[in-house]
C-alpha cells in the first residue's frame, strides 16, 4: 500500500510517521509513505496556495492549479484521490475496510475554508470526515486515515485476532479489558477471565461487550446480527427483548 499526504505543513508529520505500527510497517516495506508539499506547486515566488474567495466572505480559498500539479506528480493508473474535509462522508471502518482495498491513496490536506470547487470536481474521488467537527486542517484526518487503513493490511499487526477483535469490526463496542494486578483500588479482576474456561470468558466478553453497546452506542445494533450460541447467551443474561428493542429503537 502506498499513501501520498499532500499538505502545506508536510513537518507536520514527521514524528507521527515514525513510530509505532507505522514505522515497522515501512520498515517491513508493507506500507509505503511520501509527505509532497503543495507549496511546491505553486507558481509564484511567495509560494501562495491561497486567495480569497470570489463573491467575497470570510477566510482564504486553497487555491485549484498547485493542488493539480501536486495530485498530477504522484497520480498513477492505480490511484484515489482522497480529500479530507468536513463535507465528506463519516469515516467509519466500513470506509476503512473500503480503502485498504486499495494500492495507492493520494491524500490531500484541505485547509481555511477548503478547496476551489473545480479541483474537487475534476481531480477528487474520494471526500472523508472524521466527524461533525472542524479542524484546523485535514492532516490530522489524514494521520487517522493512514494508521486505521493501515493496521487492517495483512502481517501488519502481530495478533491478526487485533483488527478483527477491535470495536467497530462489528457493530459492538468492545467489552472491557484487564490485564495484571488482579486487585486494583479494591476492584478485582472479573472472576469468569481467571477461570481458564474458554467458553465462559467468550461469553462474558460478549455480554459485557453487549452491555456496554447498550449504554454508549445503542444506535449500533441495529445493524448488529448474532448466530445461533450469542442469542442464548443474550437469552440467558435478559438481554434480548433489550438488544431487540434497541435495535427497532433506532430504526423507528
Amino acid at each position: 500500500m502506498i499513501f501520498d499526504i499532500l499538505s502545506i505543513f508536510p513537518e507536520f508529520f514527521s514524528s507521527p510517521l515514525d513510530e509505532g505500527i507505522l514505522r515497522r510497517a515501512r520498515q517491513r516495506g508493507q506500507i509505503a509513505i511520501n509527505v509532497v508539499n503543495i507549496r511546491d506547486f505553486a507558481d509564484d515566488p511567495q509560494a501562495m496556495t491561497d486567495d480569497r474567495p470570489f463573491g467575497g466572505g470570510e477566510g482564504m480559498v486553497m487555491k485549484p492549479e498547485p493542488l493539480a500539479l501536486a495530485v498530477k506528480s504522484r497520480k498513477r493508473d492505480d490511484s484515489t484521490v482522497v480529500l479530507l474535509t468536513p463535507q465528506g462522508r463519516p469515516y467509519q471502518q466500513r470506509v476503512v475496510e473500503e480503502l485498504a482495498k486499495r494500492s495507492h491513496l493520494i491524500l490531500v490536506c484541505g485547509r481555511y475554508e477548503g478547496v476551489d470547487e473545480r479541483f474537487r470536481a475534476l481531480y477528487v474521488d474520494e471526500e472523508i470526515s472524521l466527524g461533525d467537527y472542524i479542524l484546523s486542517g485535514g492532516e490530522l484526518a489524514a494521520l487517522a486515515v493512514v494508521d486505521s487503513v493501515t493496521r487492517i493490511l495483512p502481517g501488519v499487526l502481530g495478533c491478526e485476532a487485533s483488527a478483527t477483535a477491535d470495536t467497530f469490526s462489528r457493530p459492538l463496542l468492545k467489552h472491557p479489558q484487564y490485564t495484571r494486578p488482579r486487585l486494583f483500588e479494591s476492584m478485582a479482576v472479573p472472576e469468569e477471565l481467571l477461570s481458564g474456561n474458554h467458553e465462559k470468558i467468550e461469553e462474558f466478553r460478549f455480554i459485557a461487550s453487549v452491555r456496554r453497546t447498550l449504554e454508549r452506542r445503542p444506535e449500533l445494533l441495529r445493524q448488529a446480527s448474532f448466530d445461533r450460541r450469542e442469542t442464548k447467551w443474550l437469552a440467558r443474561h435478559r438481554l434480548l427483548d433489550r438488544v431487540t428493542a434497541a435495535g427497532a429503537a433506532q430504526e423507528a
